[in-house]
């Protein structure tokens, strides 16, 4: 037996069909993970109702390959209806994932694709329930209908697609899955098994198809364990750390640098920009802020919100003056923003802790707000007088 003739025949299609489930079941724990994790719970049932249902179609397509007998018609038609319904909720399920921000896709379409699927099988069973068509291992039973039916929903999908913002791995999994059907009518109906490489075609497509479904999966499990992370870090309006990731990563500055400061800025008459031209405004300028101390600190230490409009930098100071970098961040935001800042702060030769240079930072910063406003001052320079009071 040669290589071909073992690729094409029923060892072949178990080599496939195992390829494809072992595939489909690395996405059904994905899609069990997903459904256990977040709220969309609707989509993620169809997803795992779809890999069972493709799954349970591989099985019967193992079957069928090593069947010593004849079997039912009504067997190849349930292979045919799983791989149509199943395709077509898969499709659905990738594009409700990938679509949600810019549009709301509406499932009538699909939930029409799938009755004329069901449609289409009833007919073609009740005008040949028998079938036709020869294979290397005997009669088998086709259903025409459904076949070209297959052809013309994978056509329907890619066009009503293009407009939509799919990665490129959707369009190419949509392309080999045509090509590959494309190949078993070719040899099931043209060339009635005397084309051994459409054959092979057939079998080893739907493994490139189904590989490609697990990329985009795996792909949309780690876009989702980003944001959650992201989520949990950052400031959602500011796009700055939070207050408690801020402290981790000042405190792994401090213990990395050789000395280090905490910059603390507070905008001057926040409240009156809020009352008097809107929280959307607001919102605005403080952002700019934001991006401003992160632009100013990201190269030498990072940015974070402290809470309303109190935003910190913790730097190291190793190569650069804190009250030069502080009085830069002042400058900037008077010079490319409509408000001022207070600012103040605190190196680590005042103190051995994060807590107490943001503490003395503060203090420092609330003498800037008392003192004039938009103006820098440093804690160590500060009067008795002026400590422990912010």
């Amino acid at each position: 037996m040669t290589m071909m003739q073992w690729l094409t025949g029923p060892n072949g299609v178990l080599f496939s069909s195992t390829s494809v489930i072992v595939v489909l079941i690395l996405m059904l724990f994905m899609s069990l993970k997903l459904y256990a994790s977040y709220r969309n719970k609707v989509t993620y049932r169809w997803l795992i109702a779809a890999i069972s249902l493709m799954m349970a179609k591989q099985a019967v397509l193992i079957g069928l390959a090593f069947s010593r007998q004849s079997l039912s018609p009504w067997i190849y038609l349930a292979s045919s209806l799983l791989g149509i319904v199943s395709f077509i909720i898969i499709n659905f399920v990738f594009m409700k994932l990938y679509t949600y921000r810019t549009a709301q896709l509406r499932s009538l379409p699909f939930l029409i694709m799938a009755g004329a699927t069901v449609a289409l099988a009833a007919a073609q069973y009740a005008v040949a329930p028998s079938g036709s068509g020869a294979s290397r291992e005997g009669l088998i039973v086709s259903f025409p209908l459904l076949d070209v039916y297959m052809i013309v929903v994978t056509l329907i999908i890619l066009l009503a697609t293009r407009v939509a913002d799919l990665s490129p791995k959707y369009y190419t999994g949509l392309i080999v899955y045509f090509i590959g059907e494309l190949a078993r009518m070719a040899d099931a109906y043209v060339f009635h098994g005397g084309q051994p490489w459409l054959l092979l075609l057939g079998l080893l497509l739907p493994i490139v198809y189904f590989s490609l479904m697990f990329m985009l999966l795996f792909e949309w499990v780690i876009e989702r364990l980003m944001s959650t992370y992201q989520s949990s870090i950052v400031d959602g309006l500011t796009g700055l750390y939070n207050r408690r990731h801020f402290s981790s990563k000042a405190d792994a500055l401090l213990k990395g640098s050789k000395s280090m400061a905490i910059i603390f800025c507070d905008i001057d008459n926040f409240k009156r920009l809020n009352d008097t031209q809107g929280h959307l405004k607001a919102d605005i300028v403080l952002k700019r802020v934001a991006e401003i101390i992160k632009e100013e600190a990201i190269s030498i230490g990072s940015a974070g919100r402290y809470g309303g409009e109190e935003l910190l930098a913790c730097i190291s100071t190793e190569r650069v003056k804190p009250d030069v970098v502080a009085e830069s961040i002042r400058k900037r935001i008077e010079s490319e923003t409509i408000v001022t800042v207070s600012v103040g702060f605190s190196t680590s030769k005042e103190s051995g802790s994060v807590q107490e240079m943001v503490k003395q930072a503060d203090e420092a910063m609330y003498y800037s707000k008392m003192n004039g406003k938009n103006r820098v001052s440093s804690f160590k320079s500060l009067p008795a007088s002026a400590k422990n009071l912010g």
